[in-house]
């Protein structure tokens, strides 16, 4: 158990990489590539933001997963009030094209085409699924609090066989606007961990007034739990290292997280709409 603390602990501070910041734009692509300063045949990872987010609300998770060598790109598309979702899935998997197709940085820079994987908060996160059910190679997929989509996330995620962590939070059971729940139920093998005390919206870094006035809370402990657990999660599947197998492994009890109640009932259509009420 110490150890399994003492991994975690120091995953949600920054790594040891000096990290770079590029843009995507000389591909065509709106957005940002943040990649450790140098090293060849890293891990990747295309993020996909949520419902009127950008990549810019997402610069502080970008930069700790590049800071512990995981080249992190982020498209800046599909931003307006109706966004696609399979839109934005097809640019998640060009973003991972683009990354292992060329070097980056000063040259000194290179993604492996075998360590990429696909990663997306809310809306972002449905997309990842959806450009992993497609005919993108990856090797991890995560979905950071999943909102519901068209097409399906759910009907999505029950096709992969791709290793998978999706992030819930305590109300997930009686929300209409996520199915983290009920992606992870049908995906085979994934690992799904309910993040305790977390509102799924506080992993964007938007300007809140409690921040700016120098009050830290609910916020900051979301950000640095998730960024523990899906750096953890990406460098045991894309980096094989052998030392975060835990934070694959779905039996695993992790800090700051907890497991659903396997006997709870489930919570029907008429009891989620009522909830909205109290």
């Amino acid at each position: 158990m110490a150890r399994k603390h003492t991994a975690f602990s120091a995953l949600t501070r920054r790594g040891p990489h000096q990290v770079l910041r590029g843009d995507l734009g000389f591909a065509g692509i709106p957005g940002s590539v943040f990649t450790p300063a140098e090293g060849f045949h890293l891990p990747g990872i295309a993020f996909g933001h949520d419902w009127m987010c950008d990549a810019e609300d997402y610069i502080g998770t970008l930069e700790h997963l590049a800071s512990w060598g995981i080249a992190a790109a982020a498209p800046d598309t599909q931003r307006g009030l109706v966004p696609s979702a399979l839109t934005l899935s097809h640019d998640l998997a060009s973003t991972l094209d683009v990354i292992s197709g060329v070097r980056l940085g000063n040259g000194q820079i290179s993604v492996a085409a075998d360590k990429l994987g696909l990663v997306g908060h809310g809306f972002g996160g449905a997309a990842a699924i959806l450009a992993a059910a497609g005919e993108t190679t990856v090797a991890a997929v995560a979905a950071l609090f999943p909102t519901v989509t068209k097409p399906s996330a759910e009907a999505a995620a029950a096709t992969l066989t791709v290793p998978g962590l999706v992030l819930a939070s305590p109300g997930d059971a009686t929300s209409l606007r996520t199915d983290a729940l009920e992606v992870a139920a049908g995906w085979d093998g994934v690992v799904l961990q309910v993040v305790d005390k977390a509102d799924p919206s506080d992993l964007a870094e938007k300007r809140k007034l409690s921040r700016l006035l120098g009050f830290r809370g609910s916020t900051d402990n979301t950000q640095k739990t998730v960024r523990a657990l899906l750096t953890g999660f990406l460098l045991f599947h894309l980096s094989d290292d052998e030392e975060y197998q835990e934070f694959a492994d779905a039996g695993a009890e992790l800090p700051g997280t907890s497991k659903p109640d396997p006997d709870a009932p489930p919570v029907t259509l008429e009891e989620r709409i009522a909830s909205l009420f109290r």
